[in-house]
């Protein structure tokens, strides 16, 4: 993406404290549309979890069609609408394709969605179980330090993981793309 390592941090205790700032953005900006509110997801919204430094929200949508009037606003306010999933449109901020350069992902879905169900399941899984949490923390580390500048493949080799998890709590990974 960039040509710069893959960057797994300890955990930073401004992490909720930067998904609150936007959180409160994103719901003004998102009125029209929103359902469900807006949730901090993805290993930054797991206490103790090491994570590359990106604020993953996800926020609930009544109509997904309905939902892409919002994507010139959003880019008004710095965001880049790129491709993901046909449930779901994805944003990065600031619209640089510089991973180091990213500080915030958004999702927009509608509650109930594969990605809603997936993404919620898994980070609440990882805040209820400590050694889980761990075991997934020491994935990520000899992942990052395996693929080195490989994201594709970092988040590829976090699926089984991803899937076992989900499984164990009666979701089935879509066949999107996951990982946090």
């Amino acid at each position: 993406m960039d040509g710069m390592p893959i960057e797994v941090r300890e955990y930073g205790i401004d992490w909720p404290r930067r998904f609150d700032v936007e959180r409160v953005e994103l719901e003004r900006l998102l009125a029209p549309w929103l359902s469900g509110g807006v949730h901090h997801i993805g290993s930054t919204a797991v206490p103790g979890l090491s994570a590359k430094p990106i604020i993953d929200m996800m926020a609930g949508v009544r109509d997904l069609t309905q939902a892409r009037a919002a994507v010139p606003l959003l880019e008004e306010h710095g965001y880049r609408h790129a491709p993901h999933r046909a449930t779901a449109l994805w944003f990065h901020k600031p619209e640089s394709d510089q991973l180091r350069e990213r500080t915030h992902h958004l999702h927009l879905t509608e509650p109930g969605s594969d990605l809603w169900r997936e993404r919620l399941t898994f980070r609440d899984a990882l805040r209820a179980d400590p050694a889980l949490r761990d075991e997934y923390q020491r994935l990520k580390l000899r992942l990052a330090d395996a693929h080195g500048e490989d994201v594709k493949a970092y988040t590829a080799d976090k699926r089984a993981f991803v899937s076992r998890v989900l499984a164990a709590h009666g979701v089935t990974l879509g066949s999107g793309r996951s990982g946090s």
